[in-house]
């Protein structure tokens, strides 16, 4: 497929800048580009690979415009509104999407009183249990379970092997990744005896719409009421989200969080990856959490934290630099000590 870079700054509503009649073959990484390819960068730290690069163009961001030298580059750039965004709608273009899969599959395990909407797809060995109700236009892959009297709502992907538990309810155009457990049951134990019983967890998993989650992660089901999952909120591979937790809208949570029970999670929040968060605490909104953070308390609305214990930010970071300062200050002690003992 060949396109001019005309027609591709149109689709992305983009401004060219540098020549404009190029063709564009491909696309690639700002790296890996070579010769009639396109690409983009989104990171600052990528700007000076426009000086080595041998993509044809790149699609750069509107917030860039002001940092890049461009007498120096023999390339076009497009600038766009969010050029990773851009990126990904001109990569459609040369390398199509793989055809959806299609009505329900003979091999495909159905049970009673089970409510399909229109166009639904259902693939090979995928379980469905008794009384489910699946909206128009979602996709079930292979090997997926889904229990008795769950409820999801329309244009949903579940991937393959996927299990959701009974009583789940999933909104619109929900995605679940490959190996994902929604509504396994919360850790409750008490002990007694010297052995350990389990509390049963009678609640729910309520996923809602335009929410992703990760390859692998686990939601647990509420000891009483539910488990909840705002609108919008993206979640990565990797995440165990325990029982009673409310997660609010637009919540972006990375790899390897762990969250423990009735947590509360405000809108907008970031939690950046391996971060932990401690059970019945409250982090409010607009918070940032960084990498590797241990939230024990709770925190308040636009606040950024880091460290273990988690502190703000800017404290932490001081704390730490006078960490590093530490054996220079020991050498100055001993300094001190002999000049003393003299």
């Amino acid at each position: 497929m060949q396109k001019k870079l005309t027609e591709l700054a149109k689709l992305i509503n983009g401004e060219i800048e540098g020549a404009r009649d190029i063709v564009i073959k491909g696309i690639a990484g700002i790296k890996e580009a070579k010769k009639g390819d396109v690409s983009f960068i989104e990171n600052d730290r990528y700007l000076p690979l426009l000086d080595s690069t041998s993509a044809s163009a790149v699609i750069v961001s509107h917030k860039h415009k002001n940092k890049i030298d461009f007498s120096k580059g023999a390339i076009s750039l497009i600038y766009a509104e969010n050029s990773s965004f851009a990126f990904s709608q001109i990569a459609s273009l040369f390398i199509p999407e793989l055809p959806k899969p299609q009505g329900i599959h003979p091999a495909a395990v159905i049970g009673k009183n089970v409510a399909v909407g229109k166009n639904v797809a259902v693939q090979a060995c995928a379980v469905i249990g008794d009384n489910v109700q699946i909206g128009a236009g979602t996709i079930i892959y292979s090997g997926v379970y889904i229990g008795q009297e769950s409820c999801i709502d329309e244009d949903c992907l579940i991937y393959p092997n996927v299990s959701i538990r009974e009583r789940t309810r999933i909104g619109c155009r929900v995605i679940i990744h490959s190996g994902a457990v929604i509504g396994s049951d919360g850790f409750g134990f008490f002990s007694a005896r010297g052995s350990h019983r389990k509390i049963s967890q009678l609640g729910i998993v309520e996923i809602n719409d335009d929410v992703e989650i990760g390859a692998n992660t686990t939601i647990d089901r509420a000891r009483f009421n539910k488990t909840s999952i705002g609108k919008g909120t993206k979640i990565d591979n990797l995440v165990q989200i325990g029982h009673n937790v409310v997660i609010g809208k637009n919540v972006i949570i990375v790899a390897q969080t762990a969250i423990a029970g009735s947590v509360q999670v405000g809108d907008n929040v970031t939690i950046a990856g391996q971060v932990g968060i401690a059970g019945h605490i409250s982090i409010g909104d607009n918070v940032v959490a960084a990498a590797r953070s241990g939230i024990t308390k709770s925190v308040p609305e636009n606040t950024s934290v880091s460290g273990f214990p988690a502190k703000p930010h800017k404290h932490e970071m001081k704390i730490k630099a006078c960490v590093q300062r530490l054996p220079k200050l020991f050498q100055k002690f001993k300094e001190l000590e002999k000049k003393i003992e003299k």
